[in-house]
């Protein structure tokens, strides 16, 4: 089985010439991704390395609203697709002393602009995200930004668990939390599944299990 020790060699090999890699970690809801990328960020340890979830790329409530998106929040049409695109570009670039993403903030369900800063020292960008292989026409543009990506596979029975306990925990009831994460989750989670097979790892369940639950500051679509 692969280690969480030879992640994070692999992880360190993506940008050991001195040039910047970008590393991709997706998955279904509740898999576990923020949770991995932060645990490598970590263990990597130093200011060359920087986070840049997707979940800042959530389209603002109020514009969900004038859509009619609002509840199918975390689908693939939920996001600014090509904004994400156009800010791996930019890191890819590495022409900029700071490139700056924005973040979101979980206790109001709303991105924050320019809450991130990605230093130029910053040789290792690690993003995460439900919808980094998928091949639909927004979100094409993703991938060839990506040096490599991984798929974080948990079981579906532990990915609802967790799901339905951070809903709750975010404020949802039983029921909401239940009808939530077994119906626009497992939506998603039916689309990113299909995109398993284009990753270049597959990071399996007793690894993801083995290293912490899902961080608080999350998405309803991460």
């Amino acid at each position: 089985m692969t280690t969480f020790e030879a992640l994070v060699e692999r992880a360190r090999a993506l940008a050991a010439g001195g040039e910047r890699a970008v590393l991709g970690i997706t998955g279904a809801p509740g898999s576990g991704k923020t949770t991995l990328a932060e645990e490598l960020v970590r263990a990597l340890g130093s200011d060359a390395v920087a986070h840049v979830p997707m979940d800042g790329f959530h389209l603002a409530d109020v514009e969900l609203d004038r859509l009619g998106l609002r509840d199918r929040k975390g689908a693939p049409e939920t996001f600014d697709a090509l904004g994400y695109a156009s800010l791996l570009r930019r890191i890819q670039e590495d022409e900029d002393d700071v490139v700056y993403a924005p973040g979101f903030e979980r206790t109001l369900e709303q991105p924050i602009a320019g809450a991130i800063p990605v230093p130029r020292t910053a040789r290792l960008v690690v993003t995460e995200g439900n919808y980094l292989l998928l091949v639909e026409p927004r979100w094409a543009k993703v991938r060839p930004l990506l040096t490599e990506v991984w798929y974080a596979d948990l079981d579906r029975d532990e990915r609802l668990r967790r799901l339905i306990e951070r809903h709750i925990r975010f404020g949802k009831d039983e029921t909401a939390a239940i009808d939530w994460a077994t119906g626009t989750d497992e939506r998603n989670a039916t689309l990113i599944r299909a995109t398993r097979d284009r990753a270049d790892v597959i990071v399996p369940a007793e690894l993801l299990c083995g290293i912490g639950t899902p961080p608080r500051r999350r998405s309803s679509g991460s």
